[in-house]
């Protein structure tokens, strides 16, 4: 058992930000022996604090991810063309999109502000470094501090900057990439190679994300020197997971052939099963985050209310074919079986 994850499995539930990653999923997978990270981001403080309070009087290790604002600057005339391009998809939902610019931190001094208040065990950060002073005073109250990385270049920074274990992901994973250079596509790579990259980098605890998509994967990253593996595509069908229905029925429909990495959502590099929004948009996106994901929200939410999933960002890995319905404890317990006799092991397997 590891300090940073004192969980009797060495299964992290990833942040899904957005609204999959639920308190009640964040319980499931504690109850279950998993580490739940609540996903911080697209939050405000308030509604992270009230998740925070639902989950600290359970009194279960748990942590919370929020994202690095963006330093990127926006060019908006290529925003504006964008937004021109998407004109027509827009009104298929009733909707004129607003090509302003919008490059907001996502209510980041507030959320640093709540995690200095009111201190939780483990801070996770993604798309960057925050500023040394926040990593310090963290450290102060307590709080580990993980940041996520892509690169043995990102590792290094990170464990220089004062982290306390890194999360590593791979470019299998769904969702958002954690590059810290918004612009660059991440590079096929096998997990367990990155991890051993990593490795001769950084002597920080590994936690492996990407790709995991059964107890083989598990094992594999675990064998590569990594304390633990996150995941995230596998639960976004269970039960407590706040995924859409447009969402949850494209991760199992076979139309849907495989996933592609792709801007044209957000303006940063992300996987997702693959529709007709990508392939028509991804090569006249900018690379312009978040003011492409405020851009195209208004489409998406209509998209998936309507049960368009074709105008939807489905983030998905590539192991996506693997997520079951159920609980999700069912989930966790297949990923990481315990023994029978464990006061933490349940009943219930994965279909």
């Amino acid at each position: 058992m590891s300090t940073l994850i004192p969980t009797p499995r060495p299964i992290v539930a990833a942040p899904m930000a957005g609204g999959p990653t639920t308190v009640a999923l964040a319980l499931a997978v504690a109850k279950a022996g998993g580490f739940p990270v609540l996903a911080g981001g697209y939050k405000t403080a308030d509604a992270l604090h009230a998740e925070i309070q639902q989950f600290q009087a359970e009194d279960m290790p748990f942590g919370v991810n929020l994202f690095v604002p963006a330093t990127t600057t926006v060019d908006p005339a290529a925003l504006a063309a964008y937004a021109q391009e998407l004109s027509p998809v827009a009104e298929r939902y009733g909707l004129q999109l607003d090509p302003e610019p919008v490059m907001d931190d996502d209510h980041w001094d507030e959320k640093i502000t709540l995690l200095t208040m009111h201190p939780v065990p483990l801070v996770s950060f993604t798309f960057g470094l925050p500023p040394g002073d926040i990593i310090t005073t963290l450290h102060k109250l307590g709080s580990k501090v993980l940041i996520t990385v892509t690169t043995p270049e990102e590792a290094i920074a990170a464990t220089e900057h004062g982290a306390d274990g890194l999360i590593i992901q791979g470019p299998a994973a769904g969702g958002h990439s954690a590059t810290f250079d918004p612009t660059r596509i991440p590079q096929r790579v096998d997990l367990p190679t990155l991890i051993a990259r990593v490795r001769k980098v950084s002597t920080l605890p590994l936690i492996a994300a990407g790709g995991i998509d059964s107890a083989q994967a598990v094992q594999a990253v675990l064998d590569a020197g990594a304390i633990a593996a996150a995941v995230g595509t596998l639960l976004l069908r269970t039960d407590e997971a706040g995924t859409s229905t447009t969402h949850r029925a494209a991760l199992a429909d076979p139309n849907f052939h495989g996933t592609t990495i792709t801007h044209a959502f957000t303006g940063r590099p992300a996987r997702a099963l693959t529709n007709d929004f990508i392939t028509t948009h991804e090569a006249h996106a900018p690379y312009a985050y978040p003011a492409v994901h405020h851009l195209t929200r208004p489409i998406r939410q209509a998209a998936a209310k309507a049960g368009n999933a074709q105008h939807v960002h489905l983030w998905a890995g590539t192991g996506h074919r693997n997520a079951p319905t159920g609980p999700a404890a069912n989930v966790i317990d297949t990923l990481y079986p315990l023994p029978d006799n464990h006061p933490t092991a349940s009943s219930p397997t994965m279909p």
